[in-house]
């Protein structure tokens, strides 16, 4: 009988499901927009907001730009030994470098750097906006005539963003320096063969397309996090009401996801 029972009821959990789904990203692409307005708006960095932005963008980039710039550069040294010994041992190693280059710098790194920031940065503040939602300190700015999205949301927002891009650009300067050094070494007579096969890689179109995953792969990092914060609203009598921070996570990575299919799909067809 109570199989039947959950049989029965299975079409109704399932549209609660889908529901479910389609109002969190419904707020993740309404707040997106949102987000997008109040950052070209001038009036969104008054004296308050640009002291809360100055303070997010040092307190979520400085402590883990250092780590991660040496984290790249042992990847970069680590990638490039390996690829070059292989290269070598099928008599394709003219070809090692040019393959570093794509698979570390192009794909790799902004990636690296999306998730680095995700887990140390804005994921945290994902959290910290959802209790003070539930705290009511959300609805006492609102009390008192501010806009919580301008005053809490925007500065953690943008301070994600470049921190992102910030460590994806010197982390692939670094990772640059170091596939130069694990192939050459320390001298410069390999460098017109480089600066040659760099400029061969970076073309237009796909620095382009490298630009555009960058800076979307920051967006997505430092958006979704904020969403399921602003909008956790936990109900103790009606628990499934709102998605786990699990669902969170499963949309950031489907988000990050989908742009590194569009990105392969523009550098390769």
């Amino acid at each position: 009988m109570s199989a039947a029972a959950s049989v029965i009821r299975l079409p109704g959990r399932i549209a609660n499901t889908m529901r479910r789904w389609a109002v969190a990203w419904w707020r993740i692409i309404y707040l997106g927009a949102v987000v997008l307005v109040l950052m070209l708006s001038p009036s969104s960095y008054n004296r308050v907001t640009r002291w809360r932005l100055a303070r997010h963008m040092y307190l979520e980039t400085a402590p883990i730009l250092i780590g991660h710039t040496l984290l790249a550069a042992l990847l970069s040294l680590v990638i490039t030994h390996i690829v070059s010994v292989t290269a070598m041992s099928y008599g394709l190693s003219r070809y090692a470098l040019e393959m570093v280059i794509r698979v570390l710098v192009l794909e790799l790194i902004p990636l690296t750097a999306a998730l680095f920031v995700a887990m140390r940065a804005t994921i945290p503040n994902g959290t910290q906006l959802a209790l003070m939602q539930q705290s009511g300190h959300l609805d006492a700015l609102r009390s008192r005539g501010a806009d919580p999205i301008r005053v809490e949301l925007l500065p953690r927002v943008v301070a994600g963003m470049y921190a992102s891009i910030t460590l994806a650009a010197l982390s692939c300067v670094v990772a640059l320096v170091m596939a130069y050094v694990g192939v050459y070494g320390l001298n410069l007579a390999g460098l017109p063969l480089y600066t040659r096969m760099f400029g061969h890689v970076f073309t237009p179109q796909i620095t382009f397309v490298f630009a555009f995953k960058t800076v979307f792969f920051s967006l997505a990092i430092a958006l979704i996090p904020m969403a399921e914060g602003l909008y956790s609203q936990p109900n103790p009598d009606r628990p499934r009401e709102r998605d786990s921070e699990l669902g969170g996570l499963a949309r950031m990575f489907a988000v990050l996801l989908l742009i590194e299919a569009a990105s392969l799909v523009g550098n390769y067809y």
